[in-house]
């Protein structure tokens, strides 16, 4: 089931309605705020029921925005993390992405950095594989990013999006490449900074887009919002961790931060309906800060796994 998400503004007087109707869809609330006479609701819904959550913001006079990249996790990566390749518009790419939804992590290779020497490690790899998309953020010389660039996400098993300042069409092995970017040793402050940011955002969404068709094909046996509400509820450690968001969302999956030594076989007796989290998904350890991942195996996978046992 193809699904959206959106972002509700508006005043908190009756916005119980919009709740519930959510809810009566199918849709999932993702989070919910009141600051004073306002209130943001994120959610997901049905796409086929936009219409009906479309209706009845209108009559709530409240706002509605598209959050395209809800759900996904984002890795933006410069060649290293010198100042001169670790740029303020760096900071500009990944606040934009968070604000179309997603959850975006900052990445400096240790050896990104020249023409001939430029390369990755498979530490380096395995840990930016474990995002939905890639954002390489790529510097002004044509040569460098024609002939020795690519090297760095050729072998990545991930969409990847390149941006740089050679302003061409595109560039060996990547799904999308915005020109006239460059590095600037100032904010994104033009206005067509500004597009640049959004070609930038569409491109990402249109990676995430592809991710997710592909998946309907052989669909995943659950939402991963779906789990990450079971998991919430039933381990209660969860609460503890101080993180802004202690359970990521990820198209394929989950990144909990929780201990993957301490906290494996916990996770892996969640139990969601007939099943426990081990029978629908892969546990593994992350290899991001020893946190805990869960890849959701599609429902084809599932079958081979039961024959198995």
């Amino acid at each position: 089931m193809s699904t959206e998400s959106f972002v509700f503004e508006g005043g908190p007087h009756r916005h119980e309605l919009l709740t519930e109707l959510i809810e009566d869809l199918g849709g999932w609330i993702i989070q919910k705020k009141i600051l004073a006479q306002e209130i943001t609701i994120t959610f997901i819904v049905p796409e086929a029921d936009i219409p009906l959550i479309r209706e009845k913001a209108l009559k709530l006079r409240g706002s509605l925005r598209e959050q395209p990249l809800l759900g996904t996790e984002i890795a933006v990566i410069a060649p290293t993390i010198a100042r001169h390749h670790l740029p303020h518009l760096l900071c500009d790419i990944a606040e934009y992405l968070r604000r179309l939804g997603a959850k975006t992590n900052m990445i400096g290779l240790a050896r990104g950095v020249g023409q001939r020497i430029a390369q990755i490690s498979t530490h380096e790899k395995n840990i930016i594989e474990e995002h939905d998309v890639a954002v390489f953020v790529f510097g002004n010389f044509e040569y460098c990013l024609k002939e020795h660039k690519w090297k760095l996400y050729k072998e990545l098993a991930i969409p990847v999006v390149v941006t740089a300042g050679p302003d061409l069409t595109s560039i060996p092995y990547t799904d999308h490449y915005i020109g006239n970017i460059g590095r600037l040793p100032y904010r994104f402050r033009l206005l067509d900074e500004f597009d640049k940011l959004q070609q930038i955002g569409n491109a990402v969404s249109q990676c995430a887009r592809k991710v997710r068709s592909l998946l309907e094909r052989d669909s995943l046996f659950l939402s991963p919002f779906a789990v990450k509400e079971e998991i919430e509820r039933q381990i209660p450690e969860i609460r503890k961790v101080f993180s802004p968001t202690p359970i990521v969302p990820q198209i394929r999956g989950l990144r909990i931060k929780l201990p993957f030594p301490e906290f494996r076989e916990k996770i892996a007796n969640v139990q969601i309906g007939d099943y426990f989290l081990n029978e629908i998904a892969d546990i593994v350890k992350s290899n991001f800060r020893n946190y805990t991942l869960v890849k959701f195996l599609q429902r084809s996978q599932i079958r081979i796994k039961k024959e198995k046992i």
